[in-house]
């Protein structure tokens, strides 16, 4: 069986070559750039002496949010993402394109009831990822000096296909089919996600979509990553590290055409860089057999947070300690939650 449990590692010599980012990309383009993780990837992208494109929905706000960065290096442009022409004109020039936008928002004028549903028609992921990558396809798609690197790199979400499971896989497979998000699946948000990625493998460009465990700013920065692929794990991840592997893939050629989850071991120092690790995965037309899917499962669930380690008996809202001590979570008991009360709403097109 292919190793499809990841946890990164350096290889056998230790000898793993880094090349800098800044050799295979000069300029990229960040979407929901003024997002917890957008932000992120902005300052991730500068620091690595990579210009910047922020897209974003409001320039004043973006402006006064990057104001210590020089403007040489950093371009705040206003854009539509459900507007393909928009986002042509906003990406000229960029060597690659990270989608950090997000179907939430905190706007609290959004009256949609918590229980509702998007159209694919309805949502930016859907509209806006294939527009992102037609258009990277459509500048880069015949450079050589580009092939084999991620021209789009999507940030995703662990679990965007487990609602669509069936009823024996997930009962099979309870502890991850049955944590809050998935069983509570506000306004279908996973489903949306689900349909980003499927568009985006669609398009023919080259891409790398990663899915996110629990983001939580509060785990310790500097997490070892463990990456899996299937679709079954369950954990925590810093933002910051996960905005560090959002720009690690995009100069490493393994990422291509793959799409994996990741959470932070906590306690285990990183590696020296993620290639090994993605050398090691498969790629999106391998597919995974549900004996890989299950080998996957019965190790990603040895390494959740807290003492029951049972992601399946938490409320949303509710921490891994809190399920520990018994204690309610924000929302409610589990069952019973307040998915209102948890401040979010669909960003629709």
């Amino acid at each position: 069986m292919s190793s499809i449990v990841t946890e990164s590692s350096d290889n056998d010599n230790n000898e793993e070559i880094l090349i800098p980012t800044s050799d295979v990309v000069k300029k990229v383009a960040v979407t929901g750039a003024t997002g917890k993780t957008g932000k992120l990837v902005v300052e991730e992208l500068l620091n690595r002496n990579i210009q910047v494109v922020a897209l974003v929905r409001n320039e004043t706000k973006a402006a006064e949010l990057f104001v210590d960065y020089s403007s040489d290096m950093l371009e705040i442009q206003e854009c539509k993402l459900a507007d393909p022409k928009e986002i042509a004109s906003a990406l000229v020039g960029c060597d690659a394109t990270v989608w950090c936008a997000t179907g939430f928002s905190d706007d609290a004028t959004n009256k949609m009831a918590p229980t509702g549903s998007m159209t694919p028609e309805q949502s930016i992921d859907v509209i806006g990822v294939p527009a992102v990558a037609n258009t990277m396809l459509q500048n880069h798609g015949s450079q050589e000096e580009q092939k084999g690197y991620p021209k789009v790199v999507l940030l995703s979400s662990a679990g965007t296909t487990r609602p669509g499971w069936d009823e024996n896989k997930k009962e099979r497979l309870k502890g991850c089919a049955d944590i809050p998000i998935v069983r509570l699946n506000p306004f279908g948000i996973l489903g949306l996600k689900e349909e980003s990625e499927r568009q985006l493998r669609e398009t023919g460009v080259e891409y790398c979509i990663v899915r996110p465990g629990g983001l939580n700013d509060k785990w310790p920065e500097g997490a070892r990553p463990v990456l899996s692929q299937g679709d079954v794990a369950v954990g925590r991840i810093n933002r910051k590290d996960l905005s560090k592997i959002l720009c690690d893939v995009l100069s490493l050629p393994e990422a291509c055409n793959k799409t994996f989850e990741v959470i932070g071991l906590a306690g285990y120092p990183p590696p020296k860089g993620i290639g090994p690790a993605l050398t090691r995965l498969k790629l999106d037309s391998e597919g995974l057999s549900e004996s890989e899917v299950e080998a996957m499962y019965a190790v990603t669930q040895q390494l959740l947070p807290g003492e029951r380690q049972d992601a399946a008996a938490l409320a949303m809202g509710q921490t891994y300690e809190q399920l520990d001590k018994g204690e309610t979570g924000r929302l409610g008991k589990r069952g019973k939650e307040n998915v209102g009360a948890a401040g979010i709403a669909p960003t629709s097109a």
